[in-house]
């Protein structure tokens, strides 16, 4: 008889692509996933993991056996989703996977508000890149997510997975104190060539945002630095090192030497709650769902006239 925690942490490398990933989304150490991958060989008698490089790769046996093991785990998650559903109330791990800016201005909030109301539930959080985020919600990995796009960049659902819209998050142009833009009431997207850019690195979807932007206004971009956290990018404009265009949830309040100048039209991205079909109904997603809307407002940063 094959061991679903085993088959679990199989599956989890095969997402993950390293033990030491699949460890930490597990909650696992390194050394536990291995043995149970060890295990896993010596009950079918296969090597189901070689080495390549730093990393691993998984044999064809083993993806045979990661292909059974998604569908025994989502077997599992409809009886799960089945028997909160008969309780009525949220219960359980739920894995929650968040892009950079919704964890830090948006997820503390909504994780202590799940605290208060269900102290029988235990969400875990994740920070995860967006395009990462629906793929691990696809393949069982986590069991929700909260992902953007942007208005000229839709955000693609898998089949199987479902969402629901959050709110909307309006980004500003952040420029140094002193900048021509400064004291304007508002830029247009074709003013902004010969500018020196501050942004994400490439792959990022603020970075493929801006390149898309600013080429359908006729300009090439001089991305001149490039940071992960926006609180970085707000120091280098601040640094008077080029301009930023920046969302406004997680941004905190801009520092001395930076202005915000809205663009017209105002660039929004908008956010969603990913979850699959088959945990629709699962209490502990609904209530989540449910949070998250209500907060958002809260968090947002929209000023009266957005």
């Amino acid at each position: 008889m094959l061991d679903l925690q085993r088959l679990r942490a199989l599956h989890a490398v095969s997402v993950h692509g390293t033990v030491g990933a699949a460890a930490v989304a597990l909650g696992y150490t390194p050394s536990a996933v291995s043995q149970q991958i060890a295990k896993l060989e010596r009950e079918t008698r296969t090597v189901l993991l070689e080495r390549e490089g730093r990393g691993v790769r998984l044999t064809d046996e083993a993806r045979q056996l990661v292909a059974a093991a998604q569908q025994l785990m989502a077997i599992v998650e409809r009886a799960e989703t089945e028997l909160e559903e008969r309780r009525g109330l949220p219960a359980g791990r739920l894995a929650i996977a968040a892009f950079a800016s919704a964890a830090r201005g948006l997820m503390p909030g909504v994780l202590a508000e799940l605290a208060r109301l269900h102290p029988a539930l235990d969400p875990r959080l994740t920070e995860v890149d967006p395009h990462l985020s629906v793929d691990l919600v696809a393949k069982g990995a986590v069991d929700l997510a909260v992902a953007h796009d942007w208005d000229i960049a839709p955000l693609p659902a898998p089949a199987g997975v479902e969402q629901a819209v959050i709110g909307d998050d309006l980004c500003d142009l952040l420029v140094p104190e002193g900048h021509p833009f400064a004291g304007r009431a508002a830029v247009r997207r074709e003013e902004l060539g010969g500018e020196r850019w501050i942004c994400q690195p490439p792959g990022r979807v603020c970075h493929d945002w801006l390149l898309r932007t600013l080429r359908a206004a006729g300009h090439e971009p001089d991305i001149v630095h490039q940071a992960d956290e926006n609180p970085t990018l707000v120091a280098l404009v601040a640094a008077g090192l080029g301009i930023a265009l920046i969302p406004r949830l997680g941004r905190g309040p801009l520092p001395a030497g930076v202005v915000q100048v809205p663009l017209d039209p105002l660039p929004v991205r908008r956010l969603y709650a990913l979850w699959r079909t088959g945990a629709a109904r699962r209490p502990a997603i609904v209530e989540t769902v449910r949070v998250l809307a209500e907060r958002w407002p809260a968090v947002s940063g929209r000023r009266p006239g957005d």
